[in-house]
């Protein structure tokens, strides 16, 4: 290990082999760090965060803090748990569960870029991108692959499923299916087919999303009417999680199709 002088390590804490904690660093608590995992400068871990291995948490940011909610009692026994190699850039917070053995976690392989928050409770899948300044507000689910663009904002309670795009400076208060591509203010615009190209689906899988999406969003029915004629249909692995997706949509809702993309399909 390469801890620096000015670091500050809580007893209770445990150290993989190969960790670098930089200047004025501040790991609290029963934090777990792995192997290989970098603290940078200024970075702090509070309470019971876990780390996998060669994880790399940025200047000055902050992984376990409390809830952003007015009922958090500070004695509650919640934590987050972060993948291995998954980034974590300059000044993101992520703060640990609200509720007595809950937890936020963070997948493998993520990227958060600088001054990205995950709210209390939040879920990411694997190989997840978060762009500079985005937030996800508590209990928010992020399916694996995702790609959210800079300064995006999504409302408590919001999902976004596999393999979804999401332009920058957009904001969500319902949910975003699989495999589409989503910008402005609840707005899905088509389907992610780069990502889909470069995410191994064969072209009969790719065709088979597009028959769902196009039943879903221009088959003039709306949602239930959606699912029931989906029903009726035999679909493969991948169009069968967009159906169970839009199936479980309960809380938020779905995004609609923008307007200048159902103008497209007139």
């Amino acid at each position: 290990m390469n801890i620096h002088p000015t670091a500050i390590i809580d007893p209770e804490a445990r150290l993989g082999e190969g960790v670098r904690v930089g200047a004025y660093a501040v790991v609290e608590g029963p934090a777990e760090v792995g192997a290989n995992c970098v603290l940078e400068a200024h970075s702090i871990l509070t309470g019971r965060v876990r780390l996998g291995e060669g994880v790399r948490v940025g200047h000055g940011a902050v992984v376990g803090g409390w809830p952003q909610d007015f009922a958090f009692d500070p004695a509650t026994d919640s934590g987050v748990e972060v993948g291995d190699r998954t980034q974590i850039r300059e000044h993101c917070t992520i703060h640990r569960g609200t509720a007595p053995g809950t937890v936020t976690r963070l997948g493998a392989r993520c990227l958060l870029m600088a001054n990205a928050h995950l709210g209390h409770n939040a879920r990411v899948g694997d190989h997840v991108v978060i762009a500079n300044g985005s937030m996800l507000g508590g209990y928010v689910e992020l399916g694996e692959r995702v790609f959210v663009g800079g300064g995006s904002v999504f409302h408590q309670f919001v999902r976004v499923g596999r393999g979804a795009m999401i332009q920058g400076l957009s904001a969500f208060s319902k949910d975003v299916p699989p495999f589409t591509l989503a910008a402005e203010r609840n707005n899905v615009w088509g389907l992610n087919v780069v990502g889909l190209r470069r995410g191994g689906f064969s072209p009969s899988e790719r065709a088979e999303i597009k028959e769902a999406f196009r039943l879903l969003y221009a088959a003039g029915l709306n949602v239930s009417q959606a699912v029931a004629a989906a029903r009726e249909r035999t679909w493969g692995t991948a169009a069968a999680e967009f159906w169970t997706f839009v199936e479980a949509a309960k809380k938020r809702g779905l995004c609609g199709l923008g307007r200048s993309a159902r103008a497209g399909e007139s």
